[in-house]
């Protein structure tokens, strides 16, 4: 009697199992979707290596993961973004890492004037252990750098004379990113920097309320500055590296396996979009040049570079703790 009383329940307990294990295999695990935040259209270097990372993910993960990539900042500006991703809102981003110092002091050294002699050197040093460096930095801020991307090398432009010396930038009324230290850098050349929003640069350079800015070709080309801007004066003065960024949340919710594919994805992006960004910057100069811009080599760098020693000075007495990422980046690059 008691065995029968107990095998019912038993059986209903084992077809209740392969129902279970049944319903398992019928039903496909659902991918998991991701979003990903860019500023550029479509069409730009980035842009194009960021569709790129999100195919490569989504096949070799055979669907696990399906990444979608969100161009033109339709998902908020990037101090929003930064955040987003931070708290896992989105999980993957192309940041600049000009904006990022506030939340990750470290990355101010890549703001420092002149702190990287060539892109072929920034990219050397962030391949290496000081990239791994600030990665580890941004880490502790949730946000996980899988790659680096380059954005050229920022020069001198503007409506009025060629920049060779610092004593041409004396005067000039100067758009500046919003950072104290790209205003400290226009106000040691003897220059009024002028921090302004980038879609008000034009319309300032037109009528007069600012005399120059600073960019790198592409951007100098597709916001049209060259046609009110016709000196363009090869300072290189900022190499500002960005970053292929996943947020902490969703890189540690990945298998060991996944983790493999989206970083290899990730730094096959960023070699594309290197390629991209070099053919781009060559195309961005033709057109100027065609457009009548005068682009002139600064053969004396090394007196831009005297002009900023007080920035690296008064850099070092704020943050002590990085003086030695400073020196070693200097020493990598000798």
């Amino acid at each position: 009697m008691l065995t029968n009383k107990i095998s019912k329940p038993s059986s209903l307990l084992t077809v209740t199992a392969l129902a279970g294990v049944v319903s398992a295999i019928a039903i496909p695990a659902q991918a998991d979707q991701w979003r990903g935040w860019n500023i550029h259209p479509p069409s730009y270097p980035n842009s194009v290596a960021l569709e790129s990372f999100a195919d490569e993910v989504a096949e070799k993960t055979e669907g696990r993961i399906e990444p979608k990539v969100y161009h033109n900042a339709v998902l908020g500006d990037q101090p929003d973004a930064i955040e987003q991703t931070r708290n896992g809102a989105l999980d993957f981003a192309n940041f600049n890492m000009g904006p990022m110092g506030p939340i990750v002091p470290a990355t101010n050294i890549l703001s420092l004037p002149f702190i990287f002699k060539s892109p072929d050197d920034m990219y050397r040093v962030m391949d290496g252990e000081i990239g791994d460096r600030f990665a580890d930095a941004l880490e502790e801020k949730n946000l996980v750098a899988l790659s680096w991307f380059g954005s050229g090398a920022r020069s001198l432009y503007n409506t009025d004379h060629p920049v060779q010396t610092p004593a041409d930038v004396e005067g000039l009324k100067v758009r500046v990113m919003n950072n104290d230290l790209y205003v400290q850098m226009i106000d040691e050349l003897g220059g009024n920097a002028t921090p302004m929003a980038y879609s008000e640069v034009y319309q300032s350079l037109k009528t007069g309320v600012i005399d120059g800015a600073e960019n790198n070709y592409p951007s100098f080309e597709s916001s049209g500055h060259y046609e009110v801007a016709t000196y363009y004066s090869l300072t290189e003065h900022l190499i500002l590296p960005e970053c292929l960024c996943v947020a902490k949340s969703t890189w540690e919710a990945l298998s060991d396996e996944d983790r493999g594919i989206v970083r290899e994805a990730a730094e096959n992006a960023a070699e594309e979009q290197r390629r991209l960004w070099e053919e781009q910057a060559q195309h961005s100069r033709q057109l100027v040049v065609d457009a009548g811009v005068e682009i002139n080599e600064v053969d004396d760098k090394a007196a831009f570079q005297a002009r900023m020693q007080p920035i690296y000075a008064d850099f070092v007495e704020q943050h002590p703790d990085l003086e030695t990422l400073v020196e070693d980046i200097q020493a990598a690059q000798e």
